[in-house]
């Protein structure tokens, strides 16, 4: 599947042209051609690349998934490697998605490996800023990026929401301990995942916004430079966050094992008053005349010594907090 478009001094001339079109669109002057590639066959993208000479190791990287995000500079056009991220509330796990993209003086050429990224919403954004597209593809670019960056910000917005709800499931009283390490586990490793996609793009935008590289023209800094800001919220967001979880299973194991204190603390605390009944039992069930011996006034006198003593060892513990 192949979506295009074709701006000409800022304006939308063409949409959703043949592939093979891609030339003449660009013999036209002052125009600036968009191609997306839907998991494009290998010949389909080596035809796109012979049009723009592309340069084969960024067709190679294109081609095989899997790649860091990473800006790579070449004579004539750079490529572009991101991911798209998208976080389950759910199951607490990340899902990715890989874009690739060659950024020409008058073409940016988009390959996807699947459908997840929303390249509608993309297109909307184009849209919504349809005055700077007499940029060119700086203006593109910034779309694009917009979009991932968001789809970072998002996610760690809504994995500092799941860690709030972990931390109050932590000292519920009715809370499955499983459940909490099982979920602790389970966000820190999206954590994990998401800081290796977000970490790399300041790099990324660093290298866009360099003058000598002549990729982003003047107007379109501030609005580069906004994305950046926004890189740099997420990453740091996303370091607070992976501390916080840490911190969060440490404190788990705090708990357990000061409930296991007071677990251990009320089985001594019943079995010292389970042996006061049980010492003098045994002592009263000597088989030697002692006072009381054979008389009713002997079982009521070890009775009473039962509960008056098993009695003072209730209130010493339960004053200790012990039970």
């Amino acid at each position: 599947m192949v979506r295009t478009r074709c701006y000409i001094n800022g304006v939308l001339t063409d949409t959703d042209f043949n592939a093979d079109q891609l030339s003449e669109h660009l013999e036209e002057p002052g125009a600036v051609v968009w191609v997306d590639m839907l998991e494009p066959r290998a010949d389909e993208l080596a035809l796109i690349a012979d049009e723009l000479e592309l340069h084969e190791l960024a067709v190679e990287d294109a081609i095989h998934a899997h790649q860091r995000p990473k800006l790579d500079r070449y004579p004539d056009h750079a490529f572009l490697s991101a991911y798209a991220v998208r976080f389950d509330p759910h199951t607490a796990q990340l899902s990715t998605h890989e874009l690739a993209a060659f950024i020409t003086p008058r073409a940016l050429v988009t390959v996807r490996e699947d459908d997840g990224i929303d390249i509608e919403a993309v297109m909307a954004r184009w849209d919504s800023t349809s005055d700077l597209a007499k940029y060119g593809v700086a203006f593109l670019v910034h779309g694009l990026l917009d979009y991932v960056v968001d789809t970072h910000f998002q996610s760690v917005q809504q994995l500092d929401e799941e860690i709030e709800n972990l931390e109050d499931l932590l000292f519920a009283t009715n809370a499955e301990q499983q459940d909490v390490q099982h979920r602790s586990f389970e966000l820190r490793k999206s954590l994990v995942l998401l800081r290796r996609f977000v970490l790399p793009m300041r790099e990324v935008l660093n290298t866009l916004m360099r003058r000598d590289l002549h990729l982003v023209q003047e107007p379109m800094s501030p609005y580069f430079q906004d994305i950046y800001d926004h890189v740099l919220r997420a990453t740091e967001w996303t370091e607070s966050l992976r501390d916080l979880v840490t911190s969060v299973l440490e404190t788990n194991l705090t708990i357990q094992g000061n409930r296991l204190n007071v677990i251990t603390k009320k089985v001594t605390s019943w079995a010292a008053i389970i042996a006061v009944p049980t010492a003098i039992t045994g002592f009263y069930g000597q088989n030697v005349p002692y006072p009381g011996f054979a008389q009713k006034t002997g079982l009521y006198a070890s009775t009473l010594i039962i509960i008056v003593l098993s009695g003072f060892l209730y209130w010493l513990f339960k004053r200790k907090d012990w039970l």
